[in-house]
């Protein structure tokens, strides 16, 4: 557990952006759908602009005590009238950095997140896991996270 005690949780920063790239690429699924080029696409950083303007998204990175980005996850608040009303919070993007696995800090990311949400007043967190993703289906069985939809998706 090394470095879990000095760990921040902080909004990203537009120099934080290769190192999350870096961690949505370095898996078998986040690989083949992003550009990991020196300089970065211009499209991740017009993302980013559209993504710190927006109010009911938090992009995070989970900082270590020596301020390297090792970790990262996107909490957007959607608010909605089912549930009389309700919004809900929508984790995605979850990764921490494969050097820095297994020590706690995926759980104190999505535990924050989880707070921020009851915090602005969400009535349910959701989150979306790839299918073929069984070590993180039981990392948020852990946390408490239940199966409860099927999802489905359109890509363009």
């Amino acid at each position: 557990m090394s470095g879990v005690a000095r760990l921040i949780i902080r909004r990203a920063r537009r120099e934080d952006v290769g190192a999350i790239i870096a961690m949505l690429a370095d898996d078998p699924l986040g690989g083949p759908r992003e550009q990991i080029e020196d300089p970065l696409p211009q499209s991740y950083f017009t993302a980013f602009e559209q993504i710190v303007r927006d109010p009911n998204i938090q992009l995070v990175v989970a900082e270590d005590g020596e301020g390297a980005a090792v970790g990262c996850l996107q909490l957007c608040i959607l608010p909605g009238l089912s549930s009389q009303g309700a919004s809900r919070g929508l984790i995605e993007d979850v990764r921490v950095a494969k050097h820095c696995r297994s020590r706690g800090i995926g759980e104190q990311m999505v535990q924050w997140a989880v707070a921020e949400a009851r915090g602005r007043g969400c009535k349910v967190v959701e989150l979306l896991t790839h299918h073929t993703r069984v070590d993180a289906q039981r990392f948020y069985e852990r946390l408490g996270f239940a199966r409860s939809h099927v999802g489905m998706t359109l890509r363009f």
